[in-house]
């Protein structure tokens, strides 16, 4: 357990583009306006301790709609089903906050989360930030035998762009074509976070995803703030480019595998707990039928039994005795088996709700989706290609080195035989 607790921190953002129509599902979720949820990690007593940075007066929707009539965003140009919103995530592990003072340390540390947000996305395009305290940590509370909380900030904007509206040909005045005639707030996800060109270590040109470079502004800029104690979350990890609920999936792919692993475990341990319980049950029953045995006496409290019956009572009773000891096992045994089963199935049930949303875009665009996971592993193939190849260039150049006619050759020369004095005159030895 204390290994898994000095587990290095690192700061995360996960960055997401919404659409109008999937807007609703998230505003209930960060909001919490739903009765009840399919994850059952919340706690509903826990709410009031939820913080909102900024609360939104109204719903997502109608607050977009507000601000496009009083002309602070535009939608023109824009297709009917584009990414109008987007939301931000922040989060560090949650043994972080627990080392260092849980909810009251959390508060501090995402107040100044909420700064850095208003001034990557502008704060007055932010809809709605709040941070959550009302979800358990399930897997990090069985480890520390008590509650332990994950603390998170949801922000929800708009992906706002300055763009320069010019005159075209059609003005009537020549002078004017091609000059700037306005300049709108213009709603668009791609613009916001397209990849950007900076200048590498050797001076050479690359280009970089914007999620990469929002990750180390964030990281720069919770360490200069004073907050410690954290690493940048990994370079190049695919978690950039995710959506929260990819990003979920990602995260909690070993601990499903080992969720499903020990659920197996339960089914087949029950079944052995179930079979032990069915050859015990029969004696159990026989145990039972031994109220009928004898014949009570009328005018006394004793009991006659014939010898057979004697024997077959005292048999029983022995029996019964170590037969009762082995079903209160069973059974204690069961129940705690049956309890575990059924946490290991909520668990799964529960990532199964989450990653919903994931199959079901798969299901709607299987192309999209075939397209980006290729992608990712021809980069990974072609990587690991270029990685081989240095290897074996390097090895060849190696090779070469050790068989150039040009190598120069260091012989140790030839040493001068010893010289021996015997009877008075020198000879060589």
């Amino acid at each position: 357990m204390a290994e898994k607790q000095q587990k290095v921190d690192r700061t995360v953002v996960r960055n997401q583009p919404l659409k109008r129509g999937s807007i609703g599902i998230r505003e209930r979720h960060n909001e919490r306006k739903n009765g009840s949820y399919a994850n059952p990690d919340i706690v509903p007593e826990r709410a009031p301790l939820n913080i909102h940075f900024k609360q939104c007066e109204t719903t997502y929707e109608k607050a977009l709609d507000g601000m496009i009539e009083r002309g602070e965003v535009s939608t023109r140009g824009l297709k009917q089903d584009a990414h109008l919103f987007g939301e931000m995530v922040f989060d560090v592990n949650t043994a972080y906050f627990d080392r260092h003072g849980g909810y009251e340390y959390a508060r501090q540390f995402f107040g100044e989360v909420y700064r850095f947000a208003e001034k990557e996305v502008d704060g007055r395009h932010i809809l709605s930030a709040v941070m959550h305290a009302d979800e358990k940590n399930v897997g990090f509370s069985e480890q520390l035998r008590r509650d332990v909380y994950q603390y998170h900030l949801h922000v929800v904007y708009l992906p706002v762009v300055e763009k320069e509206v010019r005159w075209t040909k059609r003005c009537r005045d020549p002078c004017l074509v091609g000059t700037v005639k306005e300049v709108i707030h213009q709603i668009s996800h791609s613009k916001k976070w397209a990849f950007q060109t900076i200048q590498g270590e050797n001076g050479e040109q690359k280009r970089v995803a914007s999620y990469s470079l929002l990750q180390t502004r964030f990281f720069n800029h919770m360490r200069e703030a004073g907050f410690q104690d954290f690493e940048r979350g990994i370079e190049g990890s695919t978690a950039e480019n995710l959506t929260a609920v990819e990003y979920k999936v990602q995260q909690e792919t070993e601990r499903l595998k080992a969720t499903r692993t020990q659920a197996l475990e339960s089914e087949m341990w029950l079944d052995k707990v179930r079979d032990r319980l069915r050859q015990v049950e029969p004696v159990y029953r026989e145990i039972q039928s031994v109220d009928g045995i004898g014949k009570k006496k009328r005018f006394s409290d004793k009991v006659e039994l014939s010898s057979d019956e004697f024997d077959k009572l005292t048999g029983l009773a022995k029996f019964g005795i170590k037969a009762q000891a082995t079903i209160e096992n069973l059974e204690s045994r069961l129940r705690k088996m049956t309890s575990k089963y059924n946490t290991l199935k909520t668990a799964f049930d529960k990532l199964k709700e989450e990653t919903r949303p994931f199959v079901e875009a798969v299901r709607e665009a299987p192309e999209r989706v075939v397209n980006f996971l290729a992608d990712v592993i021809q980069k990974a193939n072609e990587e690991r290609a270029r990685q081989q190849f240095e290897a074996e260039r390097q090895k060849e150049e190696m090779r070469k080195r050790r068989e150039s006619p040009w190598r120069v050759r260091i012989d140790t020369p030839p040493q001068p035989k010893p010289r021996i004095r015997e009877r008075g005159y020198d000879r060589e030895r």
